[in-house]
């Protein structure tokens, strides 16, 4: 029985795939895979966008002559597949099942130079809530923030929609907060640093308005590796996002405390869909995000 892609490595998303050793790792954690679904991942993984048929794998399975149910032997390997990377049939972020042909592996993959995974850490079964090792800030930006293959396949039209309404609500937040200075200054009053925190608005609001001008143009006009050039933006950001997620607190003249820190309390997360919107597709062209998933 041959091995498909042996010696070799795959990376996917958040999961490595070896095959000298037959194991499946997902951010250097081991996830226990049997030998027959690891082969058809193997096989997957090395046709990667092919369909791959039914019979295809029942050959590379079972050898000719072997009494078995392949129909039922290849549905539990895709299922114990699916179960090991977290997919589903209905919403295949890996496996993608095609009607009456076979299945195809959908997510980009990496074929990478044969060497040693991260240190072993203790199997897990498939499926089991898996707790990445907390190694600096590589491994605490994994735990918190989605890879492309975690977030669900949304149309393209309404992760561009929602990116665009997200900087046009900045905007909006930029030009009435400096419209209306002398309101925003009575507020700040009763601050301790009440100068500098009127300084820290005026000076934030007057760079960032040119920011969301770009952003807004980057991904409306589908500039070359607008993604690229976001995700470097982004920690920037985040850091003058959070910042503004206080600005439901400067219409405190006009409704009260609790309703402005449930606004603040949303806000918090916009940065991090920002995020997630541009990796689903925002900004890269319809056809660029199909080609992407296909």
């Amino acid at each position: 029985m041959t091995v498909p892609g042996a010696g070799r490595r795959y990376r996917f998303g958040i999961f490595e795939a070896d095959a000298a050793r037959g194991e499946l790792r997902r951010q250097g954690i081991r996830i226990k895979l049997n030998t027959q679904p690891f082969q058809v991942l193997l096989m997957l993984l090395e046709r990667r966008g092919e369909v791959l048929t039914r019979e295809e794998i029942s050959r590379e399975l079972w050898p000719e002559g072997t009494f078995v149910d392949s129909e039922h032997g290849v549905n539990a390997a895709i299922n114990r597949i699916r179960e090991a990377l977290g997919d589903k049939a209905g919403n295949s972020r890996f496996v993608e099942t095609l009607a009456r042909r076979g299945y195809r592996f959908v997510a980009p993959v990496e074929r990478i130079v044969p060497g040693d995974f991260a240190p072993t850490q203790e199997s897990v079964s498939a499926g089991e809530q898996i707790a990445v090792p907390a190694e600096g800030g590589v491994a605490f930006r994994n735990r918190i923030l989605a890879s492309p293959q975690e977030l669900p396949k949304t149309p393209y039209p309404v992760v561009q929609t929602l990116f665009i309404l997200l900087q046009l609500m900045y905007m909006g937040f930029y030009v009435g907060a400096l419209a209306n200075l002398a309101e925003i200054e009575d507020l700040f009053s009763a601050l301790p640093r009440a100068t500098a925190a009127l300084n820290l608005l005026i000076v934030t609001a007057a760079i960032m308005i040119p920011v969301r001008v770009f952003l807004l143009c980057a991904v409306l006009f589908h500039a070359p590796g607008v993604r690229e050039k976001i995700l470097k933006l982004w920690p920037f950001l985040l850091a003058v996002d959070v910042l503004w997620s206080l600005a439901p607190f400067l219409l405190l003249h006009h409704i009260n405390f609790g309703v402005a820190l449930s606004c603040t309390t949303i806000l918090v997360y916009s940065p991090f869909a920002q995020r997630s919107l541009v990796l689903m597709g925002a900004g890269q062209g319809n056809h660029e995000v199909s080609g992407a998933a296909s």
